[in-house]
């Protein structure tokens, strides 16, 4: 930000686990200020404290619960002086709504699916590949708005760990995640699903892993991705082999993570991409909200060779890193570079 004032931001679908945690970062963002919230049609009207069954493991952010959960109106937004705006929206939603908001000059910052396809919208994960976001001029910025996306939750560590390693020629990929119950949003699986049980297919979410890793990292390796729920809250742990063309050592890779420094400085950003944890035991789901900002570091171990491939584990929290903190730094990569606001 180039000045101290700070930036009147809306968060769409406030009430969902996505949305709080937009909530919860934004809160107290040094950047941006929440000026107005949008969740279901049936806590119009309400305050947020009252229509937010929160579920989050921090404490209820005081300072946005008198905040009047809003339809959805354009012309509001532009009144209370609104140019950014963070999608929580389910995808078979958001697509029409954002499509609209970017017409209207708005800057989107979506956590949906629904236009991350789309050859004009880059998904960005601003420690991997922050160059993408020029996209944006493809789609008539500065003169018209834009959406960035952040990518599906389990490809979003995947990449973060990937990148550092894309030198040593990666050429095949293949990586089975065990994803939590609340990457089904809330409420999302039944008791009775899911209560001792895994559930090994998640609709979409193998392809995505495929096409999203594909167009962040800007190469074209063979993906083989399996994903299942678990009956875990937070945090998706990933397994991971990756054959190469030039074959890395196990200190080759640790230190390409030890490396892995985000090219730009951003509030939301780690200090390093990649943490690696020695132990066998020391990479599970209790830590995903842990790290400064909590639940943005990306945790890796088990490093192992066999053969020309490399294995290892990596923890990524799915409601942060691959969701609202996300697509907070988007933004703040935004700001970073382009440093304007209408």
């Amino acid at each position: 930000m180039k000045n101290n004032k700070k930036i009147n931001i809306c968060i769409m679908g406030a009430t969902g686990l996505i949305g709080q945690a937009f909530v919860n970062i934004l809160s107290s963002h040094p950047v941006f200020q929440i000026s107005s919230l949008t969740g279901s049609k049936t806590g119009i009207g309400e305050k947020y404290r009252d229509s937010v069954n929160w579920t989050l493991p921090f404490d209820f952010p005081d300072k946005s619960g008198d905040l009047i959960i809003n339809k959805p109106d354009i012309r509001s937004l532009k009144n209370r002086g609104v140019q950014i705006v963070f999608s929580a929206l389910p995808s078979d939603i958001a697509g029409e709504i954002e499509d609209d908001l970017r017409k209207e000059g708005f800057y989107v910052f979506s956590n949906a699916g629904a236009h991350r396809y789309d050859p004009d919208v880059p998904i960005i994960v601003p420690d991997t590949n922050p160059g993408s976001i020029k996209l944006i001029e493809e789609q008539g910025f500065p003169k018209n708005g834009f959406i960035i996306t952040n990518p599906n939750c389990s490809t979003a560590g995947l990449v973060v760990a990937l990148a550092p390693l894309k030198k040593f020629g990666i050429k095949e990929v293949t990586v089975s995640t065990y994803q939590a119950i609340s990457g089904a949003g809330y409420p999302g699986l039944s008791a009775m699903d899911i209560s001792g049980n895994v559930i090994p297919h998640i609709e979409g979410e193998e392809e995505k892993i495929e096409k999203e890793t594909k167009k962040i990292l800007g190469i074209s390796p063979e993906i083989l991705a399996t994903c299942v729920r678990v009956p875990t809250l937070y945090g998706h742990l990933e397994t991971v082999w990756v054959d190469f063309s030039n074959s890395p050592g196990i200190d080759d890779i640790l230190e390409a993570w030890t490396n892995s420094i985000p090219e730009f400085n951003l509030p939301s950003l780690t200090d390093r991409s990649v943490k690696y944890l020695t132990g066998q035991r020391s990479l599970n789901n209790h830590i995903s909200f842990r790290g400064n900002p909590p639940g943005m570091q990306v945790y890796t171990g088990g490093l192992k060779r066999k053969g020309e491939k490399i294995g290892f584990n990596l923890l990524v929290n799915n409601l942060v890193r691959g969701g609202a903190g996300g697509s907070v730094a988007n933004a703040e990569l935004f700001q970073e570079i382009y440093g304007r606001s209408k």
